[in-house]
C-alpha cells in the first residue's frame, strides 16, 4: 500500500475503497499505538474505531507535511487523549494489566527463544515511563523518522531525540533486570 495520502485523498473524492484501504493498511498498528496510552486492548481497539470514525465523520484536513501514518496517528492519540480525560473526570482509571498471550500455533522450538525475547521487551517495557514507551514504539515498531514522532507527541526533534536516547537506557536496564530474575 501506498503511504495512505492518495487513499486518503479518493476517499474524500467520494470513493469508499480508499478508505477500506486505509483501515485495512492501518488498523492493526493503530491498535498497538493506542495501547500503549491507554494499556487495555479493547479499548485501544475501540479508540482506533473511534479515529476511523473520526476521519469519516469530521473528514480532518490531511496537509501532506508528513505521512499519512504520522497524521493517522496524531488524530489517534488525540483520541486517546480525550477518552483519558474523559476517563480522570469520571474517576475510573483504565487497567493497567493487560496480558501477553502467544498463540498455540508458535510452539516450535525455533520460534520459542524470539517468543521469549519478545515477551521481556513487552515486559520490560510496560514498566518503563510511558513517554519512553510511546517513543520506542513509534520510532523501532512502527518504523517512524524523529521529526514523525515529534509531530505526533507535540514535542521538539531535540526533545524526541533526548528521549528515544534515555528510553533505551531506560529499557536496556529494564531487560537486565528481567534476565535477572528468568
Amino acid at each position: 500500500m501506498n503511504n495512505g495520502a492518495s487513499s486518503y485523498r479518493r476517499f474524500l473524492d467520494g470513493d469508499d475503497n480508499g478508505f477500506a484501504e486505509i483501515i485495512d493498511g492501518y488498523y492493526d498498528g493503530l491498535v498497538l499505538y493506542l495501547n500503549e496510552y491507554v494499556r487495555n486492548f479493547d479499548t485501544a481497539e475501540e479508540l482506533a474505531e473511534d479515529t476511523f470514525v473520526k476521519l469519516v465523520t469530521k473528514k480532518p484536513r490531511f496537509s501532506g507535511k508528513s505521512s499519512f501514518k504520522t497524521f493517522l496517528y496524531a488524530v489517534g492519540r488525540n483520541v486517546a487523549l480525550d477518552y483519558l480525560r474523559r476517563e480522570k473526570k469520571r474517576g475510573t482509571v483504565p487497567i493497567d494489566d493487560f496480558t501477553e498471550t502467544l498463540s498455540d500455533d508458535k510452539e516450535l522450538e525455533q520460534s520459542f527463544l524470539r517468543e521469549e525475547q519478545k515477551i521481556i521487551l513487552h515486559r520490560s517495557m510496560q514498566s518503563m515511563k510511558t513517554e519512553y514507551r510511546q517513543a520506542l514504539w513509534l520510532a523501532y515498531f512502527e518504523d517512524l523518522s524523529t521529526p514523525e514522532i515529534a509531530r505526533i507527541m507535540k514535542k521538539s526533534v531535540n526533545s524526541v531525540e533526548h528521549l528515544i536516547h534515555r528510553a533505551k537506557l531506560s529499557l536496556k536496564s529494564e531487560i537486565e533486570k528481567e534476565d535477572l530474575t528468568l
